[in-house]
């Protein structure tokens, strides 16, 4: 999380005294506010709340840091009201997204902005997509392309910007004579997260219980498992075009699709008065969504906003 943003997060918790309200009124967990603090009495090296039961108040410390917080967000305020052109935007963008993203979509999707504003500097990590949101919501990443689930947190804006199909994967060929799946059939799955969601949904619209072989934590290892026959795997096409051992897979014919994910831009509500958070999200609803599947190529973003409580389709 930005410098700023922890401040004004604080400004606000000094003023309501309040983590419930402060957690409410700026749109992130209590949880959220509470490592806030704690980052910023571990920078200062001093205590700067005292919380007992009969609520929370600022200690001596507290008290300077609050006005030293407000005048930097003052002197900062000054700067970014100065007049500059489009061209100097600046400032650092930070970008989570699993690897795959990271090689199929990112570019497509951050090259309108680095080309307009060559003075921002965008940082990427990757990880597990599963975490995206979690990772965006405690201020680790300014912005998260990742699988959308079907509600959006409150605390979070996103935008559609691919749909892939899950599709079926084994190590060797399915027999013509063989009939899928079989009740015996062993299936290698993600341990958690969307894509688990929606082969345990399929599973139950097949009324079969499927016998796991084996989990993988993220879809790379989950390929490499499929690879060694330990069964048939569910994955992101997506992935699958990415993967440099896909030659080594055989489609698995089914009578009906797992499903789909959606894949989002997403960034958190209360950055969207950052100038580089702003001019960013417009540039990144410009596009339009696109169908990723082994023919075609990754379509920049669309100008859909999924809000809280909507269902990507």
């Amino acid at each position: 999380m930005q410098d700023h943003d922890q401040y004004r997060l604080f400004l606000h918790l000094a003023s309501t005294l309040s983590f419930t309200r402060t957690a409410a009124d700026c749109h992130v967990s209590p949880a959220t506010l509470s490592r806030t603090v704690q980052r910023l009495e571990t920078s200062t090296g001093h205590r700067l709340l005292d919380r007992g039961p009969h609520g929370v108040a600022l200690t001596e410390h507290g008290h300077r840091f609050r006005c030293y917080a407000a005048e930097a967000l003052e002197l900062w305020g000054r700067y970014c009201d100065n007049d500059l052109t489009p061209d100097q935007l600046g400032g650092q963008l930070s970008v989570f997204a699993s690897v795959t993203a990271c090689q199929s979509l990112l570019p497509d999707l951050l090259a309108p902005l680095r080309d307009a504003h060559p003075r921002v500097q965008i940082s990427v990590r990757t990880g597990d997509a599963a975490a995206a949101l979690t990772l965006l919501d405690d201020g680790e990443a300014d912005l998260a392309v990742a699988p959308l689930p079907s509600r959006i947190p409150a605390t979070l804006l996103a935008r559609a910007v691919a749909r892939t199909p899950l599709v079926l994967v084994r190590a060797d060929p399915l027999r013509a004579d063989v009939q899928f799946p079989a009740p015996d059939e062993p299936f290698v799955l993600p341990r958690q997260g969307l894509v688990r969601d929606i082969a345990n949904r399929w599973f139950r619209r097949l009324g079969i219980t499927p016998r796991i072989a084996a989990e993988a934590d993220g879809h790379e290892a989950l390929l490499t498992l499929v690879a060694l026959g330990y069964g048939t795997g569910i994955i992101p096409d997506l992935v699958l075009q990415h993967c440099s051992i896909r030659h080594r897979f055989h489609a698995v014919p089914a009578s009906s699709s797992p499903g789909e994910l959606t894949i989002g831009a997403c960034i958190r509500r209360t950055d969207l008065h950052r100038r580089l958070i702003a001019v960013a999200w417009a540039v990144i609803g410009r596009g339009e969504p696109g169908a990723v599947t082994a023919a075609s190529r990754p379509q920049p973003a669309a100008p859909l906003t999924v809000e809280p409580g909507d269902h990507p389709r």
